[in-house]
């Protein structure tokens, strides 16, 4: 299967650091959307068609959990699988994301790791 992705961070450095990541985790990845903050993701998630969202939490404009929010409320994206990718501690924070049926991955983190975390995701979606 080839992915389309959505790296959503308001750090440059950092969408470039995760596509990076994305790019070792050998994937067969197909087109890779940026935006810098909540807004221009849902933009994105309007213009594109999207496999997998990464989203950071902190972020001007339009945070991570309001944009998480709004793609589970929206019946167009709402199955869409989420990665939260985040320096995020707070435990109350990371079961709220977890809640929402997002996935969550904290910053720093290895190119295994991501790998295992999206075919972890992939394993548990509904087959048809």
């Amino acid at each position: 299967m080839n992915f389309n992705i959505l790296v959503v961070d308001d750090s440059p450095v950092m969408r470039q650091m995760i596509i990076k990541m994305l790019r070792l985790c050998d994937l067969d990845i197909n087109k890779v959307y940026e935006a810098g903050n909540g807004h221009e993701a849902l933009e994105q998630l309007k213009e594109n068609e999207v496999d997998i969202l990464f989203l950071d939490v902190n972020m001007p404009v339009m945070d991570g959990l309001e944009v998480l929010e709004r793609v589970r409320h929206n019946p167009n994206v709402k199955a869409l699988p989420i990665f939260i990718i985040s320096t995020e501690s707070n435990k109350k924070r990371i079961e709220y994301i977890r809640s929402q049926k997002a996935n969550f991955l904290k910053k720093p983190f290895t190119p295994e790791q991501l790998r295992a975390k999206i075919l972890e995701m992939y394993e548990s979606l509904p087959k048809n």
